[in-house]
C-alpha cells in the first residue's frame, strides 16, 4: 500500500487487534481486565499480571470465567463427603504468571499460611466456591475456601497440609 496514495486511519493490524481484545474485555499484554463487581481476592507479590498498582483484584465474575473443576472429599471441618466447585488454583498463578515459589494464603480472619507453588501443580488445589451446589458464605468458610482432594490423594491427609486449607481466602501474597 502506498502511503502517499492513504488519506485515511491507518491502523496496525497488531494495534487493530489489540483494541478489539481490549473493548471485548479481554485481558492483553500483561494487564488483567479490572473487577466490575466487589473483589473477593487480591494477589501480589511475584506477578508479572496485574489490574491495579501492582495488586491483581478478582470479583466473582472474574473467578468463575476460569475453567472450572470439582473435588469431591472429606474434611476434618464438614460431615461427610463434600463436592466442592471452582477453580484450580494453578489457573490463578498461571493468569497472573506467578514468578515465586511460595503462597503466602491468608483469610479474611487474619489466618495466614504459606503453601509451595508445588502444591498447585502436584495435587490439583482448588480455590472453592460452591459446596454441595451452594455459593460459598462467610458463615460456611466463604466466600472462597482453599480445598485439597484428601480422598483422592493420600499424601494430603495429614496436618501439615490440613493447615493449608484457607477458609474465608481472600488474599495471596506470591513470594
Amino acid at each position: 500500500m502506498n502511503p502517499t496514495r492513504s488519506k485515511g486511519l491507518r491502523v496496525p493490524m497488531l494495534g487493530l487487534v489489540a483494541i478489539m481484545l481490549s473493548l471485548s474485555g479481554i485481558a492483553i499484554a500483561g494487564e488483567l481486565r479490572k473487577p466490575s463487581g466487589p473483589v473477593l481476592l487480591t494477589v501480589t507479590g511475584k506477578i508479572a499480571r496485574a489490574n491495579g498498582d501492582g495488586a491483581a483484584l478478582f470479583d466473582e465474575e472474574m473467578l468463575s470465567a476460569l475453567p472450572q473443576h470439582r473435588i469431591v472429599t472429606r474434611t476434618p471441618w464438614t460431615d461427610g463427603i463434600k463436592l466442592f466447585e471452582g477453580i484450580r488454583l494453578k489457573a490463578l498463578l498461571d493468569e497472573v504468571a506467578v514468578k515465586g515459589s511460595v503462597l503466602r494464603a491468608e483469610g479474611i480472619n487474619g489466618y495466614r499460611i504459606d503453601i509451595p507453588v508445588s502444591d498447585a501443580d502436584n495435587f490439583g488445589v482448588l480455590i472453592a466456591l460452591r459446596m454441595d451446589g451452594e455459593r460459598l458464605l462467610r458463615r460456611d468458610k466463604g466466600p472462597l475456601w482453599i480445598v485439597y482432594p484428601r480422598d483422592s490423594v493420600p499424601a494430603v491427609r495429614d496436618e501439615r497440609y490440613d493447615s493449608r486449607w484457607v477458609w474465608q481466602l481472600d488474599k495471596i501474597e506470591v513470594r
